[in-house]
């Protein structure tokens, strides 16, 4: 039942993360075709709530599906018991997760 769990919320977060990939390329695509440097952008997001949620949502998204993926993979790859599986997941997810919202405040903070 487990399994099914964490197969169910990997692909959740999958779907969820799909136009959330889409936006952020689009903007990518945008800013760089008018020319915006990294100040420029940076100049922009600065104390934006919208951005700071939309980019810390994308985080806690890609966290949980990285952690379910690493944790996946090192079950079909390697000889780990079960619960070093699970550590390696909760290991991934909070260091994504960590690092990731470090980075959305660097970008939004004030």
């Amino acid at each position: 039942m487990r399994e099914m769990r964490l197969y169910l919320l990997q692909r959740a977060t999958a779907a969820l993360l799909a136009p959330l990939i889409l936006v952020h390329l689009v903007v990518i695509y945008i800013a760089t075709g008018h020319g915006l440097t990294a100040a420029d952008v940076l100049a922009r997001t600065r104390g934006s709530l919208a951005w700071g949620a939309f980019y810390g949502l994308f985080v806690v998204l890609a966290a949980v599906h990285a952690g379910i993926g690493v944790r996946a993979i090192a079950r079909e790859w390697t000889p780990l018991p079960a619960a070093a599986r699970d550590m390696a997941m909760w290991v991934t997810g909070l260091l994504l997760v960590v690092l990731g919202l470090r980075a959305v405040l660097a970008v939004v903070g004030p």
